[in-house]
């Protein structure tokens, strides 16, 4: 007997993400959070382009938009002379840019779509310790009312840095702190810098930097979240195992932020409405295992890095959005053996890459390690993560899924994209075809990979424009402007599985027998 299918710990915007996933499959979900409000700071202020693809998916993207302020580059000063501006331009084939957005206005939005799927976050409640066995989880829980004993099939720790889920399952958390401290505050101020841009002011002696001030900018008018290193008034000692995050203790005050402007602001300016400031600790960390057994570490919980180029809470998120669509087919019976270790086998390498990647970017500045800016800006959005070694894709597959445009189709006055297909929480089989196509034969592999996912997978044909659009009693979509054959690379009749995480799963022929081997990795 289970009180709920899934529990998971931690309301930020990792185990939000979790939550809504699985409650848009039916899942019964549980949240819970030892905080009795969300809190109302900026840890985290960035959006990357991918993350805006998911938000699509989840049928959020235009609330955060709305919220939001675009992202158009940085500028770098350097002993107060400018020392370069770079541009953050994505190819057209990428559908969002790079956003700014408060951590806080992020969980807001997330908060209130969960709340449309019928779940209520229940806050004041801490994880005090869980065991598990072959069937379920048994959790112990704290809260206002003592202390209760609840089982769960799957418990999903998204509790952060500290977290308890990882702790209590005995993974190591292998990595180091930096020495320096940092303080960060919400202000607003008045200068000509132009809007959307982030300020990079640096100070250096002999080429080495040894005093900083980083502004990156917030929906509202001269409104940035500004970083800078710790004055000694202010610098607090460490504490607990983990040092990262933000630290108790004094908080800056605008004369501190104020001290720091009038030496490294490329103009001078005064800081006004300081909205809250805190002491920041960084620490870079990844787990040896994103999950034991039926308890698995997503975001904070599983790895913890610098904040350079946004990585974190969208690394976390992505985590989130891989899982739960894994566990809502392991709750209904439908995954196969493995596929929940496929979580771990997916993951875990990108939060290795992202972790030595924002050290690495801390201490030498984004892209110094590439000479390719294109390749450079599509890593940093997000882009570029593939499940190649995955043991749930087929060969040649595991990437992201591309968009396409000007795809055209019956009753549908305007073209649509692809990605506007593909919205929703299920496999899609995309099936293109050319004037060579037997849609005799494309129907039967359709219904055998229907079969094979237990008609858990929509299918659709993207044909080529001198295709009769009355061939086939499949939904068809004619690829009027070739942008979906060039952007998937076809030459001829061929199948493309996309995963709910818009990921690659197959590519490959259009035929029944290879396309329910690769689903039967997936599908029990």
């Amino acid at each position: 007997m289970t009180d709920t299918e899934v529990l998971v710990a931690g309301a930020g915007p990792v185990g939000l993400t979790a939550a809504i996933e699985l409650a848009r499959r039916g899942v019964a979900v549980r949240i819970i959070d030892p905080l009795p409000e969300p809190p109302q700071y900026a840890k985290a202020v960035g959006v990357q382009p991918r993350t805006l693809e998911i938000f699509e998916r989840m049928g959020i993207v235009r609330q955060i938009l709305d919220a939001a302020v675009h992202f158009r580059g940085q500028i770098i000063y350097v002993n107060g002379e400018r020392g370069g501006q770079v541009d953050f331009t994505l190819p057209e084939d990428v559908p969002f840019g790079f956003i700014g957005l408060p951590q806080y206005s992020t969980e807001r939005v997330l908060r209130e779509e969960l709340g449309t799927r019928g779940v209520r976050i229940e806050r004041g409640v801490r994880l005090a310790g869980f065991g598990q066995n072959a069937d379920g989880v048994t959790a112990t829980l704290d809260g206002a009312d003592g202390r209760q004993t609840i089982r769960t099939r799957y418990l999903v720790g998204a509790d952060g840095a500290h977290s308890v889920v990882r702790k209590t399952l005995g993974l190591t958390f292998e990595g180091a702190a930096f020495e320096e401290q940092y303080m960060l505050g919400d202000v607003e101020v008045d200068w000509s810098q132009p809007p959307g841009y982030a300020i990079r002011a640096m100070h250096q002696t002999d080429g080495t930097i040894d005093d900083l001030l980083v502004c990156i900018p917030l929906p509202g008018r001269g409104r940035y979240r500004m970083s800078m290193l710790v004055p000694p008034d202010l610098s607090t000692q460490a504490s607990g195992e983990v040092q990262h995050g933000f630290e108790g203790g004094h908080s800056p005050e605008l004369q501190h932020i104020q001290a720091v402007l009038d030496r490294l602001s490329p103009e001078p300016t005064t800081a006004r409405n300081l909205r809250w400031s805190s002491v920041f600790r960084i620490s870079h960390r990844i787990v040896d295992a994103y999950g034991v057994g039926r308890v698995f570490v997503a975001g904070d919980a599983a790895h913890i890095h610098p904040p350079t180029g946004a990585q974190g809470m969208n690394t976390g998120i992505q985590d989130a959005h891989n899982l739960a669509w894994k566990l809502a087919l392991a709750v209904n019976g439908d995954a196969a053996d493995g596929l929940l270790g496929s979580y771990d086998a997916e993951r875990r390498p990108v939060g290795e890459e992202v972790v030595g990647r924002t050290v690495r970017s801390a201490r030498e500045g984004i892209g110094a390690d590439s000479d390719d800016p294109a390749f450079v800006i599509r890593r940093e959005a997000q882009l570029l993560v593939d499940y190649a070694d995955s043991p749930i894709v087929s060969e040649g597959a595991g990437a992201r899924a591309p968009d396409a445009r000007g795809l055209t189709r019956a009753a549908a006055t305007d073209p649509v994209r692809l990605y506007t297909v593909l919205a929703g929480t299920r496999h899609t089989l995309v099936l293109y075809a050319d004037v060579s196509a037997d849609f005799d034969l494309l129907e039967v592999v359709a219904a055998a990979a229907q079969d094979a996912a237990h008609g858990l997978i929509d299918v659709y044909v993207v044909a080529a424009p001198d295709v009769d659009g009355d061939a086939t009693v499949l939904p068809l979509l004619h690829d009027a402007e070739g942008d979906f054959a060039r952007a998937y690379g076809v030459a001829g009749i061929t199948a493309f599985v996309v995963r709910p995480d818009g990921q690659l799963g197959y590519v490959g022929p259009a035929a029944a027998d290879s396309l329910t081997g690769y689903l039967k990795r997936t599908f029990r």
